[in-house]
């Protein structure tokens, strides 16, 4: 019987759905563009507070885009509550989340009422593909954003750290990055794998390059020349050099930051290896990483822009592709090509 897989990328304002049937033809498997786990917590904290309640955080650690409801709902005068696994989500520093009016407790208080965080609740998954008519999935794979806890380090440097072991220890084979033993200092993916039982689960950069890689014609011709990979997502910007299916430079900055000059301008000079991680991090980016680029690779001026803001860079020298013929659902192929690509599949 061909194996069932859902595949989700979840993002800070959507989370994009695959539903992967092996043997069956790509157009022929389900696809869904859904709210993210965040955005929805996000309008919960803020209905709650239009009624003048106080809130609970349960659950487990996640995406913390549901921060500025949070300390809204403390800014008008109610009580947040939080355990201490589900405050992770807003900050690894507890300490700091206590000066900013977070309580923490170990257990609900009687005055409030539970809000619980999990990027992947089973039950709630169980419930919908049922509703849509399809069977439990054999296997769930899964991507968020993980910054890491990094105790006493910057986020952002930390953040990094994961792209430079791509380049360093993993010889920038991007499915290395497609964890099936998650890195300690990654809270947020750990918690994301027990969620979903235990499948693979990686940061939405590393699904993003592995979706672009499920076009064939990309990964056909970063065999014969460098191109250059650029994810605009809502929050953060990730681009990648790659040259005979390798990586080899990464560049992470804010997509709030960015104006099209800014990022075309950054964009060329990474392409070029006179981008350095101190003009990135210094302008409050994450950083910039490039491996000695081959001469045989060219200039890396091929480049293909993915990401829900990929608006941004309408009318420069760029393609646009759209693996799987869905260009939202890019990083949902790229956990798929990821599986392929470790002999999974």
């Amino acid at each position: 019987m061909n194996r069932r897989i859902l595949s989700l990328d979840i993002g800070s304002g959507t989370q994009d759905v695959l539903y992967y049937i092996e043997g069956v033809e790509i157009e022929n498997c389900f696809k869904f563009v859904l709210p993210s786990p965040a955005r929805v917590i996000g309008s919960e904290i803020q209905g709650l507070t239009r009624k003048g309640r106080n809130i609970y955080l349960t659950g487990k650690n996640m995406g913390g885009g549901f921060g500025r409801a949070a300390y809204a709902h403390i800014e008008a005068g109610f009580k947040l509550y939080a355990h201490p696994r589900a405050a992770l989500a807003l900050g690894d520093d507890l300490t700091r989340l206590e000066k900013k009016g977070v309580m923490l407790s170990e257990s609900l208080p009687s005055d409030c009422v539970p809000v619980h965080l999990e990027d992947y609740n089973s039950g709630w998954w169980d419930c919908f593909l049922s509703a849509a008519g399809l069977e439990k999935p054999d296997l769930v794979v899964a991507s968020v954003q993980d910054h890491g806890f990094h105790p006493g380090k910057s986020n952002r440097m930390g953040r990094f750290d994961l792209w430079t072991r791509l380049l360093s220890e993993n010889k920038g084979q991007p499915e290395e990055l497609l964890f099936e033993s998650v890195p300690a200092e990654f809270t947020r993916l750990s918690e994301l794998q027990e969620s979903i039982g235990g499948g693979p689960v990686c940061d939405t950069g590393a699904a993003a390059v592995l979706g672009a890689l499920f076009v064939d014609d990309i990964m056909e011709r970063s065999f014969k020349e460098g191109i250059c990979l650029i994810n605009i997502g809502n929050s953060h910007t990730i681009s990648f050099l790659l040259f005979e299916g390798a990586v080899h430079g990464v560049y992470e900055h804010h997509t709030g930051n960015m104006t099209p000059e800014k990022l075309w301008s950054d964009t060329r000079m990474f392409c070029g290896g006179k981008l350095c991680f101190e003009d990135v991090f210094d302008d409050y980016g994450h950083g910039c990483a490039t491996l000695d680029l081959p001469e045989r690779a060219g200039d890396f001026s091929p480049a293909y822009v993915m990401g829900p803001r990929r608006a941004i860079l309408e009318g420069y020298p760029v393609e646009f592709p759209s693996p799987g013929g869905d260009m939202m659902l890019a990083g949902c192929f790229g956990l798929i090509k990821g599986l392929k690509l470790k002999g999974k599949l």
